[in-house]
């Protein structure tokens, strides 16, 4: 008996009959391709990794040797992935819920990607500056986000598979003391899946 570990990343095919055959196929665009560990159930000691992309081996005996294997056998399984995520950042004026200057082009990118995308699972995360309390930032982040998502809603994005989220100045994009002005910080942070 065998064991398989996925050690980071990539797409792992595993089929098995009396041997098991495993496959490390490409990672997701631009994502390194990860590896594979082929571990004995018994002992956990390795019998071999496969760590390039388009490799398989043969798991039944005491030692695994990685052999290129041909990508066209698993284009089917490969072409049925969704998309990666996207992401977008879209930036605030000071204190308000209104898109910085420049932000337009980001988000009529962010509303084509969603509409490409059918059933499309969106996260949206805002996030302030450190100017302002603490509780006012956090209000402020939720408001931003929640703008956001009404927004992708009367586009006609489900609302059952998007959320939102405020952050307040938690996770600041430019580290600055509080109290400080910072434009980048001032953002809301889009997922799209």
């Amino acid at each position: 008996m065998i064991r398989v570990l996925l050690l980071s990343g990539g797409a792992l095919l595993v089929a098995g009959c009396a041997t098991t055959r495993v496959a490390l196929l490409p990672g997701e665009a631009g994502a390194p391709v990860g590896a594979v560990a082929v571990l004995d159930a018994k002992s956990e000691a390795e019998r071999g990794v496969l760590d390039q992309a388009n490799t398989g081996a043969t798991a039944g005996g005491r030692t695994v040797h990685a052999r290129p294997v041909d990508p066209s056998r698993y284009a089917a399984l490969t072409e049925a992935l969704p998309p990666p995520p996207t992401h977008y950042t879209l930036y605030f004026q000071e204190g308000t819920t209104e898109l910085a200057p420049g932000s337009d082009g980001e988000f009529n990118r962010m509303l084509a990607e969603v509409a490409q995308r059918p059933g499309a699972e969106v996260q949206v995360t805002g996030h302030t500056d450190t100017l302002g309390s603490s509780e006012d930032n956090d209000e402020l982040s939720r408001r931003r986000a929640r703008e956001i998502r009404d927004a992708l809603i009367g586009r006609g994005l489900d609302p059952a598979t998007t959320r939102a989220a405020g952050r307040g100045e938690r996770e600041l994009l430019v580290p600055t003391e509080d109290g400080v002005r910072e434009d980048r910080n001032r953002r809301v942070e889009v997922i799209v899946r």
